[in-house]
């Protein structure tokens, strides 16, 4: 197998899950599962700080794309002395990891010959599943991660022959970010829609969409779900100061209902790798608690009271 970095969650847990485990050799500063890849040496470092309240990171990002700047420093010296033959990273958003660009700049003075980036495009469901393929074609592992997307797919259309079937489906309300708002895209709609809910904001396949107050307000979603990107359960619970304290916020149809929900971003629905089946799962328990029943409850989703 190549020696393969990965600068990005979920490229190393694909790798992980089509058994390219022992492969890795180096990591990203996010990437986190499964565990035992906490032990490999970090190559990278946010320029951004990540524990600020959701309006600071913002204001932090906007200037530094602004000015041309990365959101990311990469240990060149380090990665060098790895010498890895593959590199996994994206081209999804520049916000979320390391992208192409920033390993140009990188890799750009080593002599001989350069390692193989692999860079993965999910926008939406299905190029997740072709983002398994190139993973485990690039690593050696084409066979098994063809099983294993079958096994994925198969998984997402049962339960959607489930949730489909189920009346009504809730209005719902996906926020990506709190301070200034932002709806879910990508992805997202699309596994709202396949858990038998109506989206609201954002559209499948294209980047998430700025979101204003009197616009959520004037939709008064059936279903609100939090899922700031990057965040956990507890640290989006945190953050809610700037989006309950807006005005008419108390008279949202879904507040009134107790339909506000805390969703496990960081690990499921911000991922673009083999757990948004889990998502899904997720999404099926919350928009339809009486026909599904997954067990995340308060490890994938929380009400909010």
């Amino acid at each position: 197998m190549p020696r393969t970095v990965s600068l990005l969650p979920s490229s190393t847990e694909i790798a992980c899950a089509v058994g390219a485990a022992d492969s890795l050799i180096g990591r990203s500063h996010e990437c986190d599962f499964p565990a035992g890849v906490a032990a490999l040496p970090v190559l990278t470092a946010p320029r951004i700080d990540v524990e600020a309240a959701s309006g600071a990171i913002d204001r932090e990002v906007k200037q530094l794309v602004e000015q041309g700047l990365s959101l990311y420093h990469v240990d060149a010296e380090r990665l060098r002395e790895l010498a890895p033959e593959v590199i996994l990273t994206q081209t999804l958003c520049e916000v979320c990891a390391v992208t192409p660009q920033d390993l140009a700049r990188a890799v750009g003075s080593w002599t001989g010959v350069p390692p193989t980036i692999v860079s993965l495009a999910p926008n939406r469901l299905e190029d997740v599943w072709a983002d398994v393929l190139r993973v485990g074609q690039a690593l050696g592992h084409e066979q098994r991660a063809q099983r294993f997307v079958a096994e994925l797919r198969r998984r997402v259309e049962q339960l959607t022959g489930r949730a489909e079937k189920l009346t009504p489906r809730p209005r719902v309300a996906c926020i990506e970010w709190i301070e200034p708002l932002m709806a879910a895209g990508h992805w997202m709609p699309e596994l709202v829609a396949r858990a038998g809910g109506e989206n609201l904001f954002g559209r499948a396949g294209e980047p998430s969409p700025w979101l204003g107050w009197e616009e959520l307000r004037e939709a008064d979603p059936d279903v609100l779900l939090l899922l700031p990107c990057g965040f956990g359960i507890e640290r989006t619970r945190h953050e809610l100061g700037p989006l309950v304290a807006q005005t008419g916020w108390a008279g949202l149809r879904a507040v009134r209902a107790g339909r506000v929900y805390l969703l496990e971003g960081n690990h499921y629905f911000n991922r673009p790798g083999p757990r948004l089946v889990e998502s899904l799962e997720i999404l099926c328990e919350v928009l339809h608690p009486e026909h599904f029943e997954s067990g995340h409850r308060n490890s994938g989703w929380s009400p909010l009271n």
